[in-house]
């Protein structure tokens, strides 16, 4: 037990030169349109005598 302390490291962190680039395409068209499509076929079932 009396050699444990001299196992233990010095751990260095150091920042990158260059900035930490996250990009994030999100493709939210999909959910729009189906909600769109949902919403038209309801105003479509709840007048049918208009169309």
């Amino acid at each position: 037990m009396a050699g444990l302390p001299m196992l233990a490291g010095c751990v260095t962190v150091n920042a990158p030169s260059e900035p930490i680039v996250i990009e994030l395409n999100v493709n939210i068209t999909q959910e729009v349109i189906y909600r769109l499509a949902e919403d038209a076929g309801n105003t479509i079932d709840e007048n049918a005598s208009i169309f």
